[in-house]
């Protein structure tokens, strides 16, 4: 015999169903309405357009976006070429043309681009015959750069390669020539990554070698080497962990970025004589710095980093006034306030974009 309180019990669990079920829907919507925009996809660079950006910065900057070229002038984006695996822009020394990298899922070649983005050479042709279905006999070049006579090709190749253990290896070779004409540079780590990102200075080349710590961390040094196959030397510890050197306009500073096996990204300086590095000075250290590139005018140094926490890569520039300020001449005896220097105020960064998202592996180019 079923008793009232059973009746009452039933009853209720009906009319609390019912409750959960209208305000179950209701409470999403209502939560939906507060969350955090910030996911919103990013921009493309050229959505802002003709409205120019906030901060105006010297000369020309190429950057990537999804797969596309960019380049931001007097303030405003234009895109050089459509969304097609287009990555790593290097400018050549005279500054009429562009290196830059064009990806597919199955090799990337290197190609000479004019200021607008059309092509005019191909100079790598590292995809297997149509015949080979062998997927290792594709090939991989990244992070081209020229000689400063505008002849010597140098970039990151995978060859050698043996078997499985696939590692970038520092090439070099004419550009108005082909692969054959190329020699490898450096021997690389096995299992790292290897050798990438070389800078060819006026006393050799600068590069950025993977290998194992004494922690067995994989973690990144600057190397120099000044002749081919070479053994070099580290130009930075294990420890300090740095990556994405970039050489001042003088020649005489370098900019890098240094993680000290830490989940940080620092913006680090150090002077450079031509073989060795100075004393390392971080100027950024509360930001996820990747790729900083030198003003061609020396006026200070451009990086990406996030906009806000865990967002997309925006562009930044630190002025130079940031790391090296003017000295300020000491107050004189007797002197009034009114003749005393002012306090030096601290220069921050500024966030040149705020709703776009960059490709913090592709390197800038500036000129």
């Amino acid at each position: 015999m079923i008793s009232r309180s059973m009746i009452s019990r039933f009853l209720l669990g009906i009319v609390l169903v019912v409750v959960m079920l209208a305000a179950g829907p209701t409470t999403y919507l209502v939560l939906a309405s507060k969350t955090s925009k910030v996911a919103a996809p990013p921009q493309k660079p050229t959505a802002s357009t003709p409205r120019p950006q906030a901060y105006t910065l010297p000369g020309t900057i190429y950057i990537v976006q999804q797969g596309a070229l960019y380049s931001l002038s007097v303030g405003r984006f234009h895109q050089l070429t459509p969304e097609a695996g287009w990555t790593m822009p290097a400018l050549v020394p005279d500054g009429t043309h562009l290196l830059a990298i064009k990806t597919n899922g199955r090799y990337s070649d290197v190609y000479v681009l004019n200021r607008f983005g059309s092509v005019t050479k191909r100079v790598t042709n590292n995809a297997a015959p149509p015949r080979n279905r062998d997927t290792g006999a594709n090939h991989w070049a990244f992070y081209p750069r020229l000689s400063p006579d505008g002849k010597t090709l140098w970039f990151a190749y995978d060859q050698p390669k043996y078997g499985y253990n696939v590692i970038m290896s520092v090439w070099a070779m004419p550009l108005s020539g082909t692969i054959k004409q190329g020699k490898l540079w450096t021997s690389a780590n096995d299992y790292s990554g290897g050798d990438v990102q070389p800078i060819p200075v006026k006393t050799g080349m600068i590069y950025t070698k993977y290998g194992y710590g004494p922690d067995t961390k994989l973690v990144g040094q600057l190397w120099f080497t000044n002749r081919a196959r070479a053994a070099g030397k580290p130009l930075t510890s294990a420890g300090e962990d740095c990556r994405s050197p970039a050489v001042s306009p003088s020649g005489t500073q370098i900019a890098m970025i240094c993680t000290y096996e830490k989940q940080v990204s620092y913006l680090v300086i150090a002077s450079w004589n031509g073989s060795t590095l100075g004393a390392r000075k971080a100027i950024i250290s509360n930001q996820l710095v990747a790729q900083p590139i030198w003003a061609p005018d020396g006026s200070g140094i451009a990086y990406l980093a996030p906009g806000v926490p865990a967002g997309p890569f925006q562009l930044w520039f630190l002025p130079k006034a940031a790391y090296a300020p003017i000295p300020t001449a000491s107050r004189s005896p007797g002197a009034s306030p009114a003749e005393s220097p002012s306090p030096v105020v601290p220069v921050k960064p500024i966030q040149v974009t705020t709703n776009n998202g960059f490709d913090a592996t592709s390197p800038l180019a500036w000129g």
